[in-house]
């Protein structure tokens, strides 16, 4: 099924749809270039992509098929699963007896061919398409999940009972058992973690429940269900959780496991009452996250150069800041990966406990019992650790205490809620910490917030003297242009007018343009001057303005930096900073 080049251009040239001229040239120069002669045509705007794809098609003896328009059932586009259809971008469209039509922008990978036909049983009828299909189809997969509750709930909400929170213990434990309730919990669970989403929000409302993801740190309506079936979901939800299901007035806290595509993941639940019921978060966290690079998470140049040199150091206190879903905890893992070796013993104290690592020993903080971060911590500098990380510095107990581990030779790793990293020495004075221990055991502090990652397909644009202008109100412009220079994406003698951003554009990949976050730093150096800005107890203004002076980068550049690379939107930077 492979179209060879040679063919391909002996093809192009009996239509007509190139020039001979231009087509003899064009091959010739892919040739020096090493590209692939059919990508190399298109590049050069000799030609569409989409032709191309026809061409193939009709020298294949497959048939074109185009699907922007194209309904497709349910049942159907649920054969291939999504995350399968996005890596390969192939989708089934019809189904025929034991037919099933599959549409492809590869009809070379014979591969995904045998494995869908292995999984469905049934025989695969490959036909070409193009990107713009393929896309739409994607976008029908969002639409999938009110088709499956749909069906469920029109065949199962009528024979379910309306439940009273009144309702006996006993009674509250068979609903949660009911096939219908059992469904629609796995349903929500299972398409939040295919949309890939952090939280699952379950609302209760007078007449209704609204059901919503946060995706990539926004939350997004997914579902809104009958109030008939908002008993049945909570206890349900309860049971897997194994919390009390007769208590409906006091906030509730549990976990469980699932288990779907032979991936696990973890859930953390938290009940609230709320008016009108009781609300539901849970937490998706995967147990086989791959930790990533510290390049990956986002540090760059010298930032990255001060934290791997920190690390490095046998003792001292490294502290990531940031508000709540600003990726600490993530940071502080990669920190732990690199130095998670045989030579080392690594001892932890979190609440929760959010990854499970190799040779490192975790506790869970469990104030029940006792076990805050405080009585943990003092237990853990007698396990002889090299190194302690503590899930956050709370209180003054632990402050004190993380900062007497880090004196006596222990290398301490944790977060603290903050908006900048030189607002942390602040708050660590507001715990009544010296000022000159402080001094003594701080190596660097890493600010950092998340913002969406832009899909490879994006446009370009410039900013005009209206959106400069309206920069000033967020930013100090001159300040960027000087970082935008020193990062050499503009030259000395240019602009803000002069940088190529990006903005979304809704692809296969996502309807907003976005897929996946990447990390924003600040990264403040304890230098021997900040060290004695410290000791005298300046302001948090002034220890700001003298990193800045020593080199440190702020967020709001680094934001700008990401976005005038394409990593990230001019927009999405400025709804992090307002935030």
């Amino acid at each position: 099924m492979i179209v060879e080049q040679k063919r391909l251009k002996s093809f192009l040239a009996d239509t007509g749809l190139v020039e001979e001229k231009k087509l003899e040239k064009a091959w010739q120069e892919s040739k020096k270039q090493n590209k692939l002669f059919e990508d190399f045509l298109v590049s050069e705007n000799l030609i569409k992509k989409e032709e191309i794809i026809k061409l193939k098609a009709y020298i294949l003896g497959i048939p074109f098929v185009n699907l922007e328009k194209e309904k497709i059932s349910p049942e159907v586009l649920k054969i291939i699963p999504e995350p399968i259809a996005k890596n390969h971008n192939i989708v089934a469209f019809r189904k025929q007896d034991r037919s099933l039509e599959v549409a492809m922008l590869d009809p070379e990978d014979l591969k995904i061919i045998q494995f869908i036909k292995k999984k469905a049983d049934l025989k695969i009828l490959p036909r070409l398409t193009n990107e713009t299909s393929i896309r739409a189809v994607l976008l029908q997969y969002h639409k999938s999940l009110e088709a499956e509750f749909g069906d469920i709930i029109k065949k199962d909400a009528k024979s379910l009972k309306v439940v009273q929170q009144k309702e006996v213990k006993e009674d509250l434990n068979k609903i949660a058992k009911d096939v219908p309730i059992v469904r629609i919990v796995d349903t929500l669970i299972k398409h939040a973690v295919l949309q890939r989403a952090s939280d699952i929000h379950i609302e209760p409302g007078e007449k209704e429940i609204l059901v919503r993801y946060r995706i990539d740190g926004i939350l997004r309506q997914a579902m809104i269900l009958p109030k008939s079936v908002s008993a049945g979901i909570v206890a349900r939800i309860k049971v897997l959780s194994n919390l009390k299901l007769d208590e409906h007035r006091l906030p509730q806290d549990g976990r469980f496991k699932i288990e779907i595509d032979n991936l696990k993941y973890a859930i953390r639940v938290s009940v609230l009452p709320v008016y009108g019921g009781e609300k539901i978060v849970m937490r998706i966290l995967a147990e086989q996250t791959e930790v990533v690079g510290l390049e990956n998470l986002g540090l760059m140049e010298d930032a990255l150069e001060l934290v791997q040199g920190s690390i490095k150091k046998p003792s001292g206190m490294i502290l990531v800041t940031g508000p709540t879903g600003s990726g600490k905890t993530t940071t502080l893992y990669t920190l732990l990966e690199i130095l998670n070796t045989f030579e080392v013993n690594i001892s932890t104290i979190e609440d929760p406990i959010e990854y499970q690592m190799a040779r490192i020993n975790q506790t869970q903080v469990n104030p029940k019992i006792g076990l805050t971060f405080a009585n943990g911590l003092r237990s853990l500098v007698r396990q002889d650790p090299d190194i302690i990380m503590i899930g956050e510095i709370r209180d003054q107990e632990t402050a004190s205490l993380a900062i007497n581990a880090a004196l006596t030779g222990h290398l301490v790793l944790s977060t603290l809620h903050t908006n900048s990293a030189a607002g942390t020495i602040a708050r660590l004075r507001d715990m009544e910490a010296e000022p000159f221990l402080i001094s003594s055991t701080l190596r660097i502090i890493v600010a950092q917030r998340l913002a969406r990652k832009l899909c490879p397909d994006k446009e370009k644009h410039y900013l005009n003297k209206a959106e400069i202008n309206n920069l000033a109100n967020h930013c100090n412009p001159e300040k960027i242009v000087s970082a935008l220079q020193k990062a050499k994406i503009i030259k000395n003698e240019e602009g803000l007018e002069d940088v190529a951003f990006y903005r979304p554009k809704a692809s296969k990949e996502s309807q907003d343009g976005y897929k996946g976050r990447i990390g924003i730093f600040e990264v403040l150096n304890i230098t021997e001057t900040i060290k004695e800005m410290i000791i005298q107890n300046v302001s948090e203004s002034e220890i700001q303005e003298r990193a800045e002076k020593e080199g440190m980068r702020t967020i709001i550049e680094d934001g700008f930096i990401k976005a005038a690379k394409g990593l990230t939107s001019l927009e999405e930077i400025l709804r992090i900073i307002t935030e």
